[in-house]
């Protein structure tokens, strides 16, 4: 019952002590998966097998069954980073990490196999100032993005739409599809950053962070692919 009626004080109705301890804790757990997703990538590819990450995307149905079970997973994890219980919070923070580790491993691999780990390093910082950006236009405007929501997932079923449809006929989505999700993405964040602002609790610092998380990793995947696109 505690955590409940601490939870009911939203972050826009906090005190300024609070707001600012909130966004602490929110980024610095966004940093931590960040780091955490690092680690765990880079575990993975000294690990897995080469044979296993090029069963990934070798057949045209296999990598449709790897993003159904992101997207289950992703479900499930989110629900759980906004449980009561804090153990589950982080368990579902930290599902959610590794279920991203696993569906970049793919391309992590080829980017640091065929075009070096500079590329990796471009895109990260690209990604990073992008989100920087994105976070200071929310509060420094204190403009209400709310109104983002109904495009986000209008264009998140068309995009999934697409994808699948390139991986069962086997066309590249090309470079104008990346930049348009790279558009979805920076939307997301200034969607979410401005939910976190005004919408979520104080205690909800747990599922705040793993949506700005997938938010940065949605955009950081089409940045990437871009450049590796150049590079080609």
């Amino acid at each position: 019952m505690e955590f409940e009626q601490i939870q009911q004080t939203l972050v826009a109705n906090a005190t300024d002590v609070e707001k600012a301890g909130f966004y602490k804790k929110t980024y610095l757990h966004v940093a931590l998966a960040l780091l955490a997703f690092i680690v765990v990538e880079t575990i993975m590819i000294q690990t897995v097998p080469v044979e296993w990450i090029a069963a990934m995307f070798d057949g045209k149905f296999m990598w449709l069954f790897i993003i159904g079970l992101f997207w289950l997973g992703s479900v499930i994890s989110t629900k759980m980073s906004f449980a009561p219980s804090r153990n589950q919070q982080y368990l579902g923070l930290g599902l959610y990490v590794i279920l991203e580790a696993i569906i970049f491993l793919p391309m992590i691999y080829i980017a640091a196999s065929y075009t070096g780990a500079e590329i990796l390093l471009q895109a990260a910082l690209l990604t990073l100032a992008m989100f920087a950006g994105l976070t200071a236009v929310v509060f420094l405007t204190r403009t209400d993005f709310s109104f983002l929501r109904t495009a986000l997932i209008v264009g998140g079923f068309i995009s999934l739409g697409l994808i699948a449809a390139g991986a069962i006929f086997g066309f590249n989505l090309g470079l104008w599809f990346s930049v348009g999700m790279v558009v979805l993405a920076s939307g997301s964040i200034l969607y979410q950053t401005s939910q976190i602002k005004d919408n979520y609790g104080t205690e909800q610092y747990v599922g705040a962070a793993l949506q700005l998380f997938a938010s940065v990793m949605l955009l950081f995947w089409y940045i990437l692919r871009i450049l590796m696109s150049r590079r080609n």
